[in-house]
């Protein structure tokens, strides 16, 4: 694309405005802004703003009278059914993991902003006793849980572990797995794919400059995963691979259950195409979005979209009626993940998120705004949920399978320590259960040594924890560096 022919492209975009600055340009600044000006679809992009101005404009609409329940047949939770139906969905979940039949997508396209730092929030030092970061947790996690797959059925089945990065987090997020050798995972099975990004625009539409030679560009969303798919080619890679069903989960939560054979085995005995993992909401104006049917649609309903009265409803047993709250932990078949991609992205509702974007004045100079200037575009994974055939939702308990690293130490909510007390909290549980004490607040269980609590017993039975503590598996004992280890 020549300096002309790109000049007629913004003037018809009315986007022209990009280039006020290009005769103040280097020509290795010119090469740079010409080569990203090429890769932006103005008509997609300008598209995709006006499609969601237009949803903007029509303000926040209250779906009180629309709104029901998951129906009961579309919903179970894992505290309320019998031991044998739950070990039924678990032992269906090993079965396909030891056929090499699932998948995993963990969605890692964000920076750690909020916490304040500027490399992925995988990579985080979590300062727990064994000093692993969210990445290896993931892992290791997925390691366990083919190895009791396979002792189940005497099956080995590898999980490929689908890790999608955006612009900002691709480079260091692979350099970072490639330095530690992927956490024992082989390579081959890890597959980095990069979702798509949008310009972002000021409120009346124009293009930001990021640099006189740049655009300020954002990741579209988790939404954008479909289109991200489709675009690296993943979905026909899955389809060689013979991967029938994949678990979508995002990478900030400590306490996921990596491929969950319960959730797995759920939505396959269901025949679901599509599943959610929920929690139960713990108060009516708790900021958790609510998994609910709108329509005879599913979709997740945000509580700015229901009034307080709607929120507080409470059945004859005293539970919230909308509590399924989703907390970003999806199932899908690899067929629904195709026609999604190939069919329903295109549909999908975009978002206007407003945010303080720094960007380049009509002089030239960097501004760093102190409030919102601009809006950035993204969309949502679960706004595929409405065309879903058969739709399923799964309640699990919050203080086993949900812990958000989001926030700074200073806000002490959704942090770093609340997140590693959580985890000692489970663990220090899964040991008492197998019959050790615990009088330390700082104990650690190796994702190599346990998935869920099994395999203890002959670690820490009649053993005293006093101290902070990392228990370990058989493979990793030796590591020096730990205050106590098993």
């Amino acid at each position: 694309m020549s300096i002309n022919n790109m000049d007629g492209t913004l003037v018809a975009n009315k986007q022209q405005h990009l280039l006020k600055f290009w005769k103040d340009l280097s020509a290795k600044e010119q090469e740079l802004f010409s080569s990203q000006l090429k890769t932006i679809d103005f008509e997609e992009a300008l598209g995709a703003y006006q499609k969601a101005q237009s949803y903007s404009h029509e303000g926040i609409k209250k779906l009180d009278d629309h709104m029901k329940p998951v129906p009961s047949h579309k919903f179970e939770a894992e505290l309320e059914i019998s031991e044998e139906t739950l070990e039924g969905y678990r032992n269906e979940g090993l079965k396909q993991i030891s056929q090499g039949r699932v998948a995993v997508i963990l969605l890692a396209g964000g920076q750690g902003t909020r916490l304040g730092v500027t490399y992925p929030k995988g990579m985080f030092p979590l300062d727990l006793p064994s000093g692993k970061t969210l990445f290896q947790i993931q892992a290791e996690r997925i390691r366990r849980i083919q190895k009791i797959a396979e002792e189940k059925f005497g099956q080995f089945g590898k999980i490929c572990w689908f890790i999608m990065t955006s612009s900002a987090t691709h480079e260091s997020t692979e350099r970072y797995l490639e330095k530690h050798e992927y956490f024992g995972l082989d390579r081959e099975d890890v597959h980095l794919f990069q979702q798509g990004v949008l310009p972002c625009f000021t409120f009346d539409g124009k293009i930001i400059l990021d640099e006189k030679y740049s655009v300020a560009l954002a990741p579209d969303g988790n939404g954008g995963i479909y289109k991200a798919l489709r675009k690296n080619n993943m979905l026909d890679f899955m389809k060689r691979k013979g991967i029938k069903y994949v678990h979508v989960y995002s990478v900030d939560n400590i306490l996921v259950k990596v491929a969950d054979p319960c959730f797995i085995g759920y939505c396959v005995k269901k025949k679901a195409d599509c599943g959610a993992k929920v929690i139960r909401k713990e108060h009516p104006n708790e900021a958790l979005g609510v998994v609910c049917d709108v329509n005879g649609k599913f979709q997740v309903v945000e509580y700015s979209e229901i009034t307080e009265k709607t929120a507080g409803l409470r059945d004859d047993d005293g539970l919230l009626v909308f509590r399924a709250g989703s907390i970003c932990n999806h199932f899908f078949t690899t067929e629904f993940l195709d026609k999604a991609a190939n069919s329903y992205e295109a549909s999908l509702r975009p978002h206007i998120a407003k945010k303080k974007i720094p960007y380049i004045d009509e002089r030239g100079c960097k501004v760093t705004p102190t409030s919102p200037n601009g809006i950035k575009i993204e969309k949502f994974i679960f706004d595929v949920f409405e065309f879903s055939e058969n739709f399923v939702s799964w309640e699990v308990p919050r203080h086993v399978e949900f812990s958000p690293l989001k926030n700074c130490e200073n806000s002490r909510v959704d942090c770093p320590s609340t997140c590693r007390n959580d985890l000692y909290r489970l663990h220090k549980e899964y040991v008492e259960q197998a019959g050790g004490i615990v009088s330390c607040e700082e104990l650690e269980i190796s994702p190599l040594l346990s998935y869920a609590g099994e395999n203890l017993e002959g670690k820490v039975r009649g053993r005293v924890f006093n101290e902070r503590t990392i228990i370990l598996s058989d493979e990793e004992n030796g590591l020096n560096g730990f205050h106590q280890s098993i």
